[in-house]
């Protein structure tokens, strides 16, 4: 790493409360703000996901009305996609259903006046061509096989460091031991962001993450003022970067790339916030849903002890069946029909991944893990097209040397206590999954 000692001295940033604190706090004092959802096919309420009721909801859409259109919903009017088929001929007319900040954006929730007018959210993933192939093509160096094979020794070590180390015997939470520690690990390194404050990343991540945050002018303020610490942080650390040679860490490649153009600071922060999250809610919530999935389906983690050449494969299925993120959001520039339904001009298309990877006309028993799926990589939980995620082969590579260590060292953890998942209708992740290994 650069020598940052100071870089980050004198700047204050909060570690507490959680985004998910904070949320619960706030509706425990104000259960008016709990939204009410009189729509049966709205799955705009974040607690439809923290409990998995949503599965059932999608499973009939996909039955009766694989693409349908909720209407006065708290997120408003919008479209329901819900097979991979229909996902992926959404994605694939990127000049029809637009992702761009200003044209609506990516995510369920309609920006407020005031983020649209400072340009929050404003990231390459909520661009269109070419402002989007432009940035991507600066970040993309940063996930190239080359590089991958770079960080594969240093991943493998630290990945067998955690797992040599869990606790034997006594109850634990993997979630924050294994998956938040590996990835936060990972993101600082991608980053070469300093080693003592990286806790503060997946505090952000959360924090940028919660959709439901958005809902509250106080939550919101609160949300802002953190999103603002963040960007003063990786400011200074934008500005050391800037008068230092090139170097390999992402934040270095934006820096140099000839392909970024000028960045002001909401746009940059903003920018940030998406890689953070990026690299690190989406890994982390696989890696918990991989602890619940093999205590759930044991004969599936057997295969791999039997054959650990089905690893690779196995990686697929789990992000397959985890979907760390649940949708993304198009809006159309034009009537279109999909379908057989019209979709105006205007209309917010909402893609639910979450639903399309229990598409049962592509995935045979699509609610049970397979770690032999011949069919796994169908997928669509990176997206599809050209705003599949950048990262998608770092997620791969932590995901696969996690599983091939689990095997190698015997660690096999149970679900002894809490399975607890985030009422989040962006990220599908964990808060808690409490496991116990048995005694070397």
């Amino acid at each position: 790493m650069n020598d940052q000692t100071d870089v980050l001295a004198g700047i204050e940033y909060r570690m507490s409360p959680t985004a998910q604190e904070a949320l619960d706090q706030f509706l425990n004092v104000h259960p008016d703000m709990q939204a009410v959802h009189d729509q049966p096919w709205d799955v705009s309420d974040p607690k439809l996901f923290g409990n998995e009721k949503v599965h059932a909801i999608f499973r009939e859409m996909r039955a009766k009305a694989p693409v349908n259109k909720a209407t006065g919903t708290p997120q408003g009017d919008y479209w329901n996609i819900t097979t991979v088929k229909n996902i992926q001929h959404v994605e694939a007319l990127p000049k029809i259903f637009a992702s761009a900040f200003e044209k609506g954006g990516m995510v369920i929730q309609d920006s407020t006046p005031q983020a649209k007018a400072e340009g929050r959210g404003k990231t390459f993933i909520a661009m269109d061509a070419p402002d989007h192939t432009l940035r991507r093509r600066a970040v993309a160096p940063a996930f190239t096989p080359a590089e991958m094979v770079r960080l594969t020794d240093l991943v493998r070590s630290r990945t067998v460091e955690v797992l040599e180390n869990l606790p034997r015997g006594e109850q634990f939470n993997w979630h924050k031991l294994v998956s938040v520690d590996l990835t936060t690990k990972m993101l600082a390194t991608l980053f070469d962001f300093p080693w003592e404050h990286r806790d503060a990343l997946p505090f952000w991540s959360d924090w940028q993450s919660d959709l439901a945050l958005g809902a509250t002018p106080e939550l919101e303020k609160l949300r802002h003022d953190i999103m603002i610490e963040m960007g003063t942080c990786m400011y200074k650390l934008w500005e050391q970067r800037l008068n230092a040679p090139p170097a390999p860490d992402l934040l270095s490649r934006l820096i140099h790339s000839e392909e970024m153009p000028e960045m002001d600071m909401m746009e940059f922060m903003a920018n940030m916030s998406l890689l953070i999250v990026g690299g690190n809610d989406t890994t982390r919530n696989t890696m918990s849903g991989i602890a619940d999935a093999f205590d759930r389906f044991p004969q599936e983690r057997a295969k791999l002890d039997a054959d650990p050449s089905l690893i690779p494969n196995a990686v697929q299925e789990c992000i397959r069946f985890v979907t760390p993120v649940a949708h993304m959001r198009r809006t159309a520039q034009e009537d279109y029909e999909l379908d057989g339904h019209l979709i105006k001009k205007g209309d917010k298309v909402i893609l639910w991944y979450k639903s399309a990877n229990r598409d049962e006309s592509v995935f045979d028993e699509p609610d049970v893990l397979k770690v032999d799926r011949e069919n796994a990589r169908r997928h669509v939980a990176f997206g599809y097209g050209v705003h599949r995620c950048v990262g998608a082969r770092l997620a791969e590579m932590q995901l696969r040397i996690l599983i091939e260590e689990m095997i190698r060292l015997g660690v096999r953890p149970r679900v002894t206590g809490k399975v607890e998942r985030l009422n989040n209708v962006f990220i599908n992740g964990f808060s808690n999954v409490e496991v116990t290994l048995d005694p070397a």
